[in-house]
């Protein structure tokens, strides 16, 4: 059964982020352009940090390539960190002589022991039997989602193939509603040292039906949508069509009734409340997800919390951080989801050729 997997590396202040794909079919063409103009887009956005201005996130391409084009091998790609320059003692991949008072400053400086409350700090440290939570901090960043994002723009250039388009909008920031609110909300935030989330909507159109499967829980689209947008750093809720709004309506008016278009041989809704999913599956609409990401835990204005050494309280660390990333976060929720229907259309659809799955999919 072909597959659409992946795995990525990579620190916040590493040398580069990485990722291999495999499942790709060969013959594919793949955007560099636009791979690179997704990476730009999650790196914009109101209220982004000090970090975006030293990052401007480029993808190289390292294997599995050919003139633009896809030979059915893995794909390598890799993202540089920019900051590696100023990071290359403390984040050392070999030994340094920490007898060396210069060095030892330098790695001392970025050594963090004062965990961050709403952080994978503390369990992370605990779990993984470390004293110096850089350890954690820096794979559990939300840098990380760069590879994520460039891995999602190749399933992008997949789903295109098909006619399958994609658009995220966001619906909320804190308290606010309208964009100029929003500003005003982050705004706020910011000079208090403060951090705002909020809510977004990510639509997918144009999905053939039947993707995803109800015989087994782990084969269902809707659940499998949920946990890669959950595995985002941040996001606390997935809603899937009404979502929440569920828990009110009766059944007569939750449910999409079902017509038939004789002209266009097609079926077709009215009403979209069931978010373009049923039974596991999807079901011809379109895919409407609604995301809830919480506020950002690393403040300016640190919460109460512990250091892991002496056990005595301190105000929590704080590294350099945005007041909202909301905007960048749909960009990364765009691409969780595109890499989830990219697989599941191999899955329905699958050959070794991107020749061989468009004839498949248009039969």
């Amino acid at each position: 059964m072909t597959k659409f997997r992946f795995l990525t590396s990579g620190e916040s202040h590493g040398q580069c982020l990485n990722a291999i794909i495999e499942g790709l079919p060969s013959n594919l063409y793949i955007d560099i352009d636009f791979i690179n103009s997704e990476l730009k887009k999650r790196q914009g956005g109101y209220g982004r940090g000090g970090r975006m201005q030293i990052e401007h996130d480029c993808v190289k391409i390292k294997s599995g390539v050919r003139f633009s084009k896809t030979t059915g091998a893995p794909v390598c790609i890799e993202i540089q960190n920019k900051d590696w320059e100023n990071w290359k003692i403390p984040m050392s991949v070999e030994e340094v002589d920490l007898t060396d008072e210069n060095v030892s400053k330098l790695v001392e400086e970025k050594k963090i022991t004062r965990v961050r409350p709403g952080h994978a700090d503390l369990s992370g440290a605990i779990k993984y039997n470390q004293e110096d939570v850089r350890n954690i901090l820096e794979r559990s960043s939300a840098r990380e989602t760069a590879s994520r994002t460039a891995v999602g723009a190749v399933a992008k250039c997949f789903l295109k193939e098909f006619g399958i388009t994609f658009s995220s909008k966001i619906i909320q920031i804190g308290e606010a509603f309208d964009s100029e609110q929003m500003k005003k909300e982050i705004d706020i935030a910011k000079e208090q040292g403060d951090t705002l989330g909020g809510s977004f909507e990510v639509v997918f159109k144009n999905l053939p039906a039947g993707l995803g499967s109800f015989v087994n829980w782990d084969r269902r689209i809707d659940g499998l949508l949920a946990q890669a947008v959950m595995s985002i750093p941040a996001i606390k809720a997935v809603e899937i069509g009404a979502g929440a709004k569920s828990a009110v309506l009766k059944g007569s008016q939750m449910h999409d009734e079902i017509f038939y278009d004789k002209e266009k041989n097609k079926y077709y809704r009215k009403t979209n409340n069931a978010g373009g999913i049923e039974g596991g599956m999807t079901n011809g609409e379109d895919v409407v997800l609604k995301i809830t990401m919480k506020p950002i835990p690393t403040m300016k204005k640190p919460l109460q919390s512990v250091d892991i050494k002496t056990k005595e309280p301190y105000t929590a660390h704080f590294e350099r951080s945005d007041t909202c990333a909301l905007e960048a976060c749909a960009v990364v929720a765009e691409a969780m989801c595109a890499i989830v229907f990219a697989d599941a259309i191999l899955e329905k659809f699958g050959g070794d050729s991107i020749e061989e799955i468009k004839k498949n999919y248009f039969a």
